[in-house]
């Protein structure tokens, strides 16, 4: 891999021919002709494009988590002194070839147009990583910079445009890595950081070592790739599944659906139906003394999409399902009030007193729960209708006591944004709750792609998380990321384990989002410092 692309980085120069002295023989001989440098660009499109696929294929459900670096690698090898502007070219070719198969479960009932448009846009952000990976690749220890511009573009991903899309974070192809401890330490900022800078420090090494077998260097270089991963090692001891604060038998139901895609809620009373059912069933199999009763239960999200609050006889059906078990129940409902927005809402039911805490999702998906510029995405789809009225934000999080219990609620498409997760942790959470609604998007990858940014939540929490699902993949995920129970898809069923409770907060929890502002620093500066070599080399020339 090293020597094609080192062969194509030097067939092109890193500075306009105009800077080099006009006319001389020894240019003339040195520099490529046309052809050559048009070859050589098309060699390191095409590399950037396979080093984007490398990125897609370590995701979940493949355990190939280990590609990650070497994709990097590669695109380090086509990205190391370009230009800025071919730079972000070979960054956006990377996201395509990213995220074009990452992504594809988003066209999954509407059709292609609202996938390639999405896989677009966040692939000419990436393209801005390409850049700026490009500008800092000429500076020395220039894997550092480039690790942490990388990161600093999943920053900007992560909160632009209409409130940012996390999904594909370096870090949520992790859960089952050497590096997922680091999630522990400063969450999926330091984590997605030491992917990148054990790709970048692996190509410069081999770069290093090609050219120089024998200089301290490529010791140097070598350090890149090793520091990484004696950090995940030495932040091991974080990881824990041990309980702190005794145990709860939690059960997961899932329900099931009549029928996959986006027609899923067709059938509204069908799905609270189906959920019900398990419930009381559930609660047989306890009487029957087949499974041991649990402390609390919990629903997914839009197992009820009928109002409790307006229609009579959902509310019948859910309060009978409760009072069969006798333990709190969180329902996933979609309150509809007579004006205003939607509320995707999680409702905390007790078998006495009914209906006594909610929580509103708080980050709400936009062409999914929301339509922005509604008029003009119409231009291109008409599925936008199917969105009717758009859903509104919840404010503040949301922790239920579940019989002496702090459930945290972080409704589905949550789990992908930091603040979500870590506010709820730190609002008293001892047990972290993703209850989700993955029926939209059928038997794609998409529901698994979760479960592993779930994973990575319980590591960089210590908390165990439970994942109830209107179609599965339902889990229950121990606080060190392992996988203790688990459904089929399309299946009705139900999960009933012992969890432990732990109440500890991680340094990831309790610092924050400053290791991805520091991280942000680093980016800013060796961006800063390429700036101005660039300006001293002009006036010089």
């Amino acid at each position: 891999m090293s020597s094609s692309v080192t062969r194509a980085a030097e067939s092109e120069p890193s500075q306009p021919a105009g800077r080099a002295v006009a006319g001389s023989p020894s240019d003339a001989a040195a520099s490529p002709r046309p052809e050559e440098r048009k070859a050589a660009w098309l060699v390191r499109a095409a590399l950037a494009g396979l080093a984007g696929v490398l990125l897609y294929l370590s995701f979940p459900p493949r355990p190939l988590w280990w590609l990650a670096p070497f994709a990097l690698a590669l695109l380090a090898g086509c990205l190391r002194g370009r230009r800025a502007r071919a730079g972000f070219g070979l960054g956006f070719l990377f996201g395509l070839g990213y995220l074009l198969p990452l992504l594809v479960w988003t066209s999954e009932g509407v059709g292609p147009v609202p996938w390639i448009a999405l896989v677009a846009l966040e692939a000419l952000l990436i393209g801005l990583a390409g850049l700026g990976i490009a500008l800092v690749s000429r500076l020395p220890a220039w894997p550092l910079w480039a690790a942490a511009v990388w990161v600093a573009d999943e920053a900007l991903r992560a909160r632009a445009p209409f409130g940012g899309f996390s999904w594909g974070k370096l870090a949520f192809g992790q859960a089952d890595g050497v590096f997922t401890p680091l999630a522990a330490v400063g969450g999926t900022p330091l984590l997605s950081f030491a992917v990148a800078l054990c790709g970048f420090g692996l190509y410069e090494t081999l770069r290093i070592a090609r050219r120089h077998p024998r200089r301290s260097a490529a010791a140097l270089a070598a350090l890149t790739v090793a520091a990484p991963i004696g950090a995940a090692l030495a932040a091991r001891p974080l990881v824990s599944g041990a309980a702190e604060d005794g145990t709860a038998v939690a059960a997961v139901i899932q329900g099931n659906v009549p029928r996959a895609g986006f027609d899923f809620n067709a059938q509204r009373r069908q799905v609270l139906d189906n959920h019900a059912n398990r419930t009381i069933q559930l609660a047989d199999d306890v009487r029957a003394g087949r499974v041991p009763k649990p402390d609390f239960v919990l629903w997914p999200e839009n197992s009820s999409d009928i109002d409790p609050y307006t229609q009579p006889d959902a509310y019948a059906v859910i309060d009978n399902a409760v009072k069969a078990i006798g333990v709190p129940v969180a329902i996933g409902s979609v309150l509809a009030p007579e004006t205003g927005p939607l509320r995707n809402t999680m409702i905390l039911w007790d078998p006495v007193k009914g209906p006594t805490d909610t929580y509103d999702k708080r980050k709400i998906q936009p062409f999914g729960e929301r339509i922005p510029m509604r008029s003009f995405v119409r231009l291109f789809s008409s599925d936008v209708d199917r969105v009717r009225r758009d859903f509104g934000p919840g404010k503040e999080p949301g922790v239920f006591d579940m019989t002496g219990t702090g459930v945290g609620m972080v409704t589905c498409y949550e789990a992908a944004f930091d603040d979500a997760v870590r506010s709820t942790v730190r609002a008293g959470a001892q047990v972290i709750a993703v209850p989700s609604n993955n029926a939209t998007f059928g038997r794609t990858e998409m529901t698994y792609q979760q479960l592993a940014m779930d994973r990575i939540r319980a590591v960089e929490h210590s908390r165990t998380v439970l994942v109830p699902v209107t179609s599965g993949v339902s889990a229950v995920i121990q606080p060190d990321g392992r996988v203790t129970q688990q459904t089929k898809m399309f299946t009705a069923d139900a999960l009933v384990t012992e969890i432990p409770l732990r109440s500890t907060q991680t340094p990831a929890t309790r610092l924050g989002p400053l290791p991805e502002y520091a991280l942000l620093l680093v980016a800013a500066g060796g961006l800063g410092a390429a700036a101005t070599r660039r300006i001293r080399a002009r006036r010089a020339a």
